[in-house]
């Protein structure tokens, strides 16, 4: 008897252990690939670097970038007892036509959940991003083989908002574009991400891209950004660009092939700006010594350059003026006259100084122009260069050597994160002396008190700014009905502390004194509100 016991102990011992032995086996080998799934999720799911990813946040806190935890819908074909059945029921159950296009691959949504059901697979993902009645409705259903978990996503729920800044986050856990791609490695962290927190004033950035908004309403735009700083720390503001994307539905703009859509126009694309150009140009021989703003020029409506003609705009004849009044009435032969009393050498020095020829140093993926073509030395494009054409740049560009009038005549570095390098507050160089700024702002104010500038003027405050109306080159000429429009200026003129630049491509406007300029004044005026910045004077 005693043996008997013992070999039934035996036996049920090797029992349960063959058991948990062919469980571990079914489990581990034979549904290996869909108990890995319903631990990862959908396939590209994020990795373990991915959930633990840095969140970035707007100057007050508002989010920008975050993880949350959405949950997913998925099937296990082999477990499923009647596929149609099944998939009649999900597809009441299931929104996917409210989801983006490319999700139901051209397929009707019966056909897309029968195709998932009858795949040859342990595991096919079915849905993300599930709503809570789907999710409620799933859980009281219980369909064989049909099976919800919990994935962790980045999400943007600013949408749309500053979306070329942030950039996303794409399928294989790496950042792309803007901040995420900027600060791939330092979100990643080595166990845990860093948080970023990003200069951009929410209400500022939102009032920027409405404006834009309105352009394309109004004016027919077919691209254009805003740009605010601090000119004398170069603070990034605002940067705002239109078209912009939704960063939680990007892959649907490149799956429509849409990826020039992801770039950030203010430092990714560039771009002749024209008149607004001349400022650099007249700083150049204010420093010299070779004008000064009362320095008289006789305009006759062109000048010939090696066998070349240079019109002003629409033909027009202004006779003798002022150097100040060359800047008011932006006559383009002035500006050739102003280059012309430098050497070129000299000339390109500036240029170099006020930071055209090289990267602007801030933190998101930005591109520059070496101007090759301009630097081979030819009169021609000295001349053209004086007042913007002929020289490409990105509009930050642009917007930093503006900074450099603005503030006394240093060039800062733009940023979104924050001034340091290291906990060292990083060096700006003196472009122009402060003499220089102060006569060029004066000019520049004159601009808008007296010049095209008009529509920029907002009572009590001085403003200092220049338009520009460049026409857009084409197959190796210039086209003669696209422009681009740009107007830049700063505030309060004699101690600034925002500047803005405007650009619009090819708005249905005669010249950027009617498209530009007036979006300039409504976001100006918005932040003078806005801050409750003093008036310069009472009128």
């Amino acid at each position: 008897m005693r043996n008997l016991r013992l070999n039934l102990i035996f036996f049920l011992i090797l029992f349960f252990a063959a058991a948990i032995l062919g469980r571990l086996f079914f489990i581990q080998v034979l549904q290996n690939d869909f108990y890995k799934a319903l631990a990862q999720g959908l396939f590209s799911s994020p990795n373990e670097s991915q959930t633990k990813r840095g969140e970035v946040f707007l100057k007050d806190g508002e989010p920008l970038a975050i993880n949350k935890d959405f949950t997913l819908v998925f099937a296990s074909p082999p477990e499923i007892l009647d596929a149609e059945k099944t998939t009649e029921t999900l597809s009441e159950i299931l929104h996917l036509d409210s989801n983006p296009p490319s999700t139901l691959q051209g397929k009707t949504t019966y056909d897309f959940i029968l195709e998932k059901l009858k795949v040859d697979s342990l595991y096919s993902p079915i849905k993300n991003k599930l709503t809570q009645e789907e999710i409620d409705s799933l859980k009281n259903l219980k369909l064989p083989g049909i099976y919800t978990t919990k994935e962790r996503l980045r999400y943007y729920p600013q949408e749309s908002l500053a979306s070329q800044v942030v950039g996303f986050l794409g399928a294989q856990g790496s950042g792309q574009y803007g901040l995420e791609e900027y600060y791939d490695e330092s979100l990643k962290g080595k166990s845990e991400g860093g948080d970023l927190t990003i200069t951009i004033d929410y209400d500022i950035q939102f009032m920027a891209e409405k404006l834009l908004g309105r352009a394309k309403e109004n004016l027919s735009i077919e691209e254009g950004q805003i740009i605010v700083m601090d000119p004398n720390s170069g603070k990034i503001i605002a940067l705002a660009n239109f078209p912009d994307f939704n960063p939680n539905q990007y892959q649907e703009y490149a799956t429509l092939g849409f990826l020039e859509i992801f770039k950030n126009g203010a430092t990714q694309k560039f771009f002749e700006p024209g008149s607004v150009f001349k400022p650099i140009t007249f700083a150049a021989a204010l420093e010299e010594g070779k004008i000064t703003p009362q320095t008289t020029y006789t305009d006759e409506g062109k000048v010939e350059i090696l066998g070349r003609t240079i019109y002003n705009y629409d033909g027009r004849v202004y006779g003798q003026q002022t150097m100040t009044n060359v800047l008011e009435k932006s006559i383009n032969t002035g500006a050739v006259f102003v280059q012309s009393q430098l050497p070129h050498h000299i000339f390109l020095d500036y240029i170099q100084k006020f930071g055209i020829f090289e990267p602007t140093g801030i933190d998101l993926p930005e591109v520059y122009s070496e101007n090759e073509e301009f630097k081979k030395g030819y009169e021609i494009n000295f001349a053209t260069a004086s007042f913007g054409q002929g020289i490409q740049m990105t509009p930050l560009q642009l917007a930093r050597a503006y900074c450099a009038i603005a503030n006394g005549g240093k060039l800062v570095k733009p940023y979104l994160v924050n001034g340091l390098v290291n906990g060292v507050e990083p060096r700006s160089s003196q472009v122009i002396s402060s003499k220089t700024a102060s006569q060029l702002t004066a000019m520049l104010v004159s601009v808008v008190e007296n010049g095209f500038g008009k529509g920029a003027k907002i009572p009590g405050y001085y403003i200092a700014g220049k338009t520009g109306t460049a026409q857009v080159a084409e197959g190796g000429k210039y086209s003669t009905e696209k422009t681009i429009q740009t107007f830049a200026g700063f505030f309060p003129a004699f101690n600034p502390q925002f500047l803005i630049l405007v650009k619009l491509n090819n708005p249905r406007a005669k010249t950027a004194e009617y498209s530009a300029v007036p979006i300039f004044h409504d976001l100006a005026e918005y932040i003078i509100h806005y801050y409750q910045i003093p008036p310069d004077y009472v009128q």
